[in-house]
């Protein structure tokens, strides 16, 4: 009997493509799918492959009877209930390690951005061209990187992808977290504690793994600790900053600026950031590149084939 796979949003079609030795059923619509959705189409299926919007919570997993295996198309992997699908038997997968390259390309594209207030002058060139009178000594200056200090939370796979080319670009690098002490030996990177990294940056950088206890890391009081001339830049997960404190940083003048690829409420993304000259957004775009997105569904479909012949998966998150 062929099994039946449920794939929860929408992917890449030459991904979908190497499906075809499956029974597939596929969620079509624009918003993400809701749990709702989830539910009256997993119920009887092999397997579920879903981008990392996807709420696999407990009630989804539990209605699923025939459910081995859920590969989640992302690194991070909140968007399941782990814990549930262990105590059920079902094998729970992500695309580790693929993700870094794009995400540290664009991380540094953001420090760019904000810094450089490349954005903002895309924005005045469109919109309020007048306000350019040609070049002048100090007409929309921005900051350098050369010479800066650049503080990273979290210096894994992705933390150390940046490290390399922010050092390319003359920055010092401080880190924080865990302590990967002979990778930082290739940048003179210095290990401190959280509040120094706060203190001493000229850019703070997000990249540890999320977890709950991570929850509003960067808030009314930790921002204060910040230089009022620094950046931070937020390209891992939008809970770890506190959205209305950093708001209220940006307007007061507590840090400098900010550029955002992931908010704390999102989909959502406070009206207010959107109206402040001195933050980028981008809409969760740190891997979005046509080779990354192709190689992570490579690696959700391997995991899959590997759970329904009866093996084990390749990436199990627990």
């Amino acid at each position: 009997m062929t099994a039946s796979v449920f794939v929860a949003g929408k992917l890449l079609p030459e991904t979908m493509k190497t499906l075809g030795k499956w029974d597939v059923n596929a969620y079509t619509g624009e918003e993400n799918i809701t749990e709702d959705e989830l539910l009256k189409n997993t119920a009887e299926v092999d397997a579920i492959i879903c981008p990392l919007s996807s709420p696999i919570t407990a009630k989804v997993l539990e209605s699923a009877k025939n459910l081995k295996i859920v590969a989640n198309i992302g690194a991070g992997f909140d968007n399941i209930d782990v814990k549930k699908a262990q105590e059920l038997g079902i094998a729970v997968t992500n695309t580790p390690d693929v993700s870094t390259e794009a995400t540290a390309e664009l991380t540094l594209g953001l420090i760019l951005d904000v810094a450089r207030r490349i954005s903002e002058g895309d924005r005045l060139c469109r919109e309020t061209p007048e306000q350019f009178k040609g070049w002048a000594p100090t007409f929309f200056l921005g900051t350098e990187l050369s010479g800066k200090t650049l503080g990273i939370i979290g210096l894994g796979r992705i933390g150390q992808a940046v490290a390399k080319r922010a050092a390319a670009f003359g920055m010092k690098i401080i880190y924080s977290g865990h302590n990967p002490k002979e990778a930082a030996k290739e940048w003179d990177a210095k290990f401190v504690s959280q509040e120094e990294l706060l203190e001493q940056s000229d850019v703070v950088t997000i990249h540890a793994a999320y977890n709950p206890s991570l929850k509003h890391l960067l808030n009314e009081t930790t921002l204060k600790t910040m230089k009022s001339s620094a950046f931070l830049i937020n390209a891992a997960r939008g809970p770890v900053v506190e959205e209305a404190a950093l708001i209220n940083a940006l307007k007061t003048g507590v840090i400098a600026g900010a550029a955002l690829d992931v908010f704390e409420f999102e989909p959502k993304i406070g009206a207010e950031l959107g109206k402040l000259d001195n933050v980028v957004l981008t809409p969760h775009i740190g891997n979005a590149t046509v080779e990354t997105r192709t190689e992570m569904g490579k690696i959700a479909i391997a995991n899959v084939e590997a759970v329904l012949a009866g093996g084990e998966p390749l990436h199990s998150v627990y």
